[in-house]
């Protein structure tokens, strides 16, 4: 594989991208700083194809993205190959307002071929390859210039490992005949509402008891007036106000401006400067939050009761029992939540009873709850019993 120097100019980035639009997928990995802004700071973008990789600045001045940008997002031709690929789509969003598409992602796939639920990326280099990774500029500050080779070597090896990684494991895949298995979760992760930072949905992030649609209100006034402030200054959205003050700021809200210097977590400064003006003012004036915008009581889900969760906790055997016999990661068959509402009588618009994850768990789990399965303990072995095997 051809490794190019690192890329600081537009004509060969254009040549790059042009090159790689012939190819039938590239890998790509981001490498970013974020701790002290609110946008992810893009400081590399790394990619490869079976034949050539390189790694781009994007701090080079002049530099012009488009190309790559087109590649990655506008180019339905070419399959987009991550690993835990998250962060690095949500950059792409942040850039373009697209996700790349297609996509897949290695992390994900690594569920349905039985290497566990949340797989490292050198944990993933080594069981495919045989390669340890080494690991000695995972803290650089990538933000700082000039990068030195051994940075440069050690990002584009992310993507360069992934490029011979992909195509084996694309062939386990399709032996064991799970590749279908993923298009439901690629389409999730690639759904560009997964990375869309609607101010007026913020208040969702935070953690408040009750549903008190005034209280509710306020919450969600405080916390679009933070994601505000937040991005006009590039800030983390916690060094502005956390979330445990804006809880306590919609529960008991100021009567005016100079009670915000009794609020703890809040400077006793605002008492009295504009930052402080605008919070009282996005408080002020709040709307409650209409009928529609409530979340839903807890009491109008099916309740579980004493019955219900053991019927629950035998789901999770059950579920334990056929991730290991089929090996694959439990949680890419079932989440907790769902088995929860199978157990106290939910029907409808649960995964586990549709698809793929009906054929391998959500039949079984369906007999289990009405009394047609059982378990029994055979070879030293707990297996699952059919009750008509029992008659």
């Amino acid at each position: 594989m051809h490794v190019h120097p690192l890329i600081t100019d537009s004509a060969a980035l254009a040549n790059l991208c042009a090159r790689l639009a012939d190819a039938p997928f590239v890998c790509v990995d981001t490498e970013f700083m974020r701790e002290n802004t609110y946008w992810p700071e893009l400081c590399l973008i790394q990619i490869a194809d079976t034949e050539e990789a390189a790694a781009i600045d994007p701090k080079a001045p002049g530099l012009d993205m488009q190309p790559l940008l087109d590649l990655l997002v506008n180019n339905e031709d070419v399959l987009k190959v991550f690993h835990a690929g998250g962060q690095d789509i949500e950059i792409i969003y942040n850039l373009t307002g697209k996700t790349p598409y297609p996509m897949f992602d290695t992390q994900v796939a690594a569920m349905a071929l039985g290497q566990g639920e949340q797989i490292g990326y050198s944990n993933l280099v080594d069981s495919w390859l045989g390669v340890t990774v080494d690991k000695g500029a995972r803290f650089t500050d990538w933000s700082r210039r000039p990068l030195d080779q051994r940075q440069v070597d050690y990002a584009i090896g992310d993507v360069t490992h992934l490029s011979k990684i992909f195509p084996r494991m694309l062939e386990r895949l399709k032996k064991t005949g799970r590749g279908a298995w993923l298009d439901q979760e690629m389409e999730r992760i690639s759904d560009p509402a997964n990375y869309a930072n609607d101010p007026d949905l913020a208040w969702k992030r935070v953690r408040i008891s009750g549903r008190r649609p005034e209280v509710l209100g306020r919450l969600k006034a405080i916390a679009r007036w933070r994601e505000e402030e937040a991005r006009s200054k590039d800030l983390p959205r916690g060094r502005i106000v956390k979330d445990e003050t804006i809880a306590d700021l919609a529960g008991h809200p100021p009567r005016k401006q100079a009670d915000l210097a009794k609020v703890r977590g809040l400077s006793a400064t605002w008492a009295s400067n504009d930052i402080g003006k605008r919070l009282l003012a996005a408080i002020e004036g709040a709307q409650p939050l209409s009928g529609d915008e409530l979340p839903p009581r807890e009491d109008r889900k099916p309740g579980l009761g004493k019955d219900g969760a053991l019927v629950a906790d035998l789901l999770k055997l059950l579920l334990k029992i056929r991730a290991r016999d089929i090996d694959v990661a439990a949680r890419l068959l079932a989440r907790s939540e769902e088995l929860e509402a199978l157990a106290a009588g939910q029907r409808d618009g649960l995964a586990i009873l549709t698809g793929w994850r009906f054929d391998q768990f959500g039949r079984d789990a369906l007999d289990l709850v009405e009394g047609r399965l059982g378990f029994g303990v055979r070879d030293g072995k707990l297996k699952m019993t059919r009750t008509e095997d029992l008659a």
